[in-house]
């Protein structure tokens, strides 16, 4: 965060951390997990303590590991079969409600979107994985993105898992450069491309008018950060400026974005004057496979680096008497705080 931002508030971080917790609610998340690599996370995760845990995509690999060569879809049952004889993650399991969406390792292939012919089986494996309740409306549409809460009455959050995979259009590719040297994705010049398809954009319309104290809107890939070479939303710039401004427009909770896939961790922040409030995005990846990323730029990052040891994402809604506060954290296996930032829930209200 900018020191405008942070000026005025910050100081009380200490006494913030340390107060007597009348109420909080606590989710953690997490993406990019290799099911054939140890997995000391899931005890990191435990001991936080949550309400729940969200799985933000690529939650294990289909197409490289231990089955890589083995036919599709069966190699897609094979690594969510693995994931689930994972010790840590059964006890994870028995222990707090799941949710999830898909990036694109778990879908089926890299980089893939629309075109991807097992997408249906896909869903299906991802249903019975997730054990999805037989009139969940995921079971009567295309694609995955569902809505999930956390708390109750006053202090329910509204968890939105987006899909960015079943709709997606075709990717624009780029000539490589020196810091692109082996791939780069540019924004798309087909202006009717889409990354989540009319009827998630109207589902996600309509859910972002319901009644909420905080959202937590999960995108698989990246919202903010822009500059990289990889998948993110501004590769579709209309896409993404039309969800910017359908949170700028929607008033009846805040948002803060949460995404996976880079295989590194950061805090970015998009300033108020777009959306009305300043924007978050806490970004959590990799499980087991974290290490990408260094030197690259983000002008929207909080602090002067992101973070490539494996990690997990917390979010936090505690409340003491001077009002609520949303606590975004990246911790590292261990469970120790690598990256955080607090916030007054008042300050992401938008400014009239």
């Amino acid at each position: 965060m900018s020191a405008r931002y942070r000026a005025g508030w910050c100081l009380l971080l200490p006494l913030v951390l340390s107060w007597p917790i009348a109420g909080a609610e606590t989710i953690a998340f997490g993406s990019c997990l290799r099911q054939w690599e140890p997995q000391p996370v899931w005890q990191g995760i435990r001991n936080a303590k949550p309400d729940a845990f969200v799985f933000l995509g690529d939650n294990v690999y289909t197409d490289t590991g231990p089955n890589r060569d083995r036919e599709e879809p069966e190699r897609i049952g094979l690594a969510y079969q693995a994931l689930a004889e994972s010790a840590g993650f059964r006890a994870l399991k028995r222990s707090l409600p799941l949710y999830g969406t898909w990036d694109d390792h778990d879908y089926g292939r890299n980089d893939a979107g629309a075109e991807y012919p097992w997408k249906q089986a896909s869903k299906d494996y991802f249903m019975s994985f997730f054990e999805v309740p037989d009139d969940d409306p995921m079971r009567r549409r295309e694609g995955i993105y569902s809505v999930r809460y956390v708390g109750e009455d006053r202090r329910r959050i509204q968890v939105l898992l987006l899909d960015t995979r079943s709709f997606r259009g075709p990717l624009a590719a780029g000539e490589l450069t020196p810091k692109c040297p082996r791939l780069r994705y540019v924004p798309s010049p087909d202006q009717g491309a889409t990354v989540l398809g009319e009827s998630q954009w109207n589902w996600l319309e309509q859910q972002l008018r319901e009644p909420a104290r905080l959202r937590i809107l999960v995108s698989s890939i990246q919202v903010l950060p822009d500059r990289h070479c990889f998948e993110k939303w501004a590769n579709f710039p209309r896409e993404r400026d039309r969800l910017l401004d359908l949170i700028r427009d929607t008033r009846t909770g805040p948002v803060v974005l949460v995404s996976g896939d880079r295989h590194l961790a950061e805090i970015s922040m998009l300033p108020p004057d777009r959306v009305g409030y300043p924007l978050y995005e806490l970004t959590t990846s990799g499980m087991s496979s974290a290490g990408a990323g260094r030197g690259e730029r983000n002008p929207y990052r909080t602090t002067a680096d992101n973070f490539r040891a494996d990690n997990f994402g917390l979010i936090q809604v505690r409340e003491d008497e001077s009002g609520p506060w949303v606590i975004l954290e990246v911790r590292d296996t261990e469970g120790r705080t690598a990256l955080s930032e607090t916030i007054p829930l008042a300050r992401l209200r938008r400014i009239p």
